[in-house]
């Protein structure tokens, strides 16, 4: 049974602008995804500032937003990184095949990242990530860099949708397209 214990809130801010984008989506009609939340059971309680201090994950967690746009069925999670390399250990084994199975159902699967230091976020396809996880099995790093990214998959802010991962989708989506033709 593994024991969490805070950090603070990481990752809530990014959290907070993909919830805004999702909120922004479902009223625009483009897309209906939620956040998942982690099943936990609270162990220790701050009760001044109405905080769980201490916890245990009662079983591994999938992605962090599953969901469906415009028919595709989509599910992903979202990675805060505070250098120009990001650590496969991020990635927990679960949700790798949580990720795996769901595009061999016929949905979509990718990681949102945000690199905290550049401001930037990137929309990782599952095919990406994928590329980065064979390559440990060749004595590669765990990680992958920043300078390896592609350009196209660099998410831009449009109006409210500020975490614009439609953008990245859309691209995934035509890339896939031009694969198989």
């Amino acid at each position: 049974m593994a024991t969490w214990k805070t950090r603070g809130l990481r990752g809530s801010a990014f959290e907070s602008l993909i919830n805004s984008t999702n909120e922004y989506y479902r009223k625009a009609g483009l897309a209906l995804v939620q956040k998942i939340p982690t099943p936990i059971t609270p162990l220790k309680f701050d009760s001044e500032r109405k905080l769980i201090t201490e916890a245990y994950f009662e079983k591994d967690s999938t992605v962090d937003y599953i969901g469906v746009v415009q028919e595709i069925p989509v599910c992903f999670d979202a990675k805060e990184c505070k250098t120009d390399t990001f650590s496969m250990q991020n990635i927990h084994e679960h949700q790798y095949r949580f990720m795996e199975d769901f595009e061999k159902q016929g949905g979509i699967a990718f990681v949102l990242v945000h690199f905290t230091e550049r401001n930037d976020m990137y929309y990782l396809r599952f095919r990406e990530l994928k590329k980065y996880y064979e390559r440990i099995k060749d004595g590669h790093p765990k990680n992958f860099k920043y300078i390896e990214l592609e350009d196209d998959y660099f998410l831009k802010p449009n109006g409210p949708a500020i975490v614009n991962y439609l953008e990245g989708l859309n691209t995934d989506l035509s890339d896939r397209k031009k694969e198989e033709g």
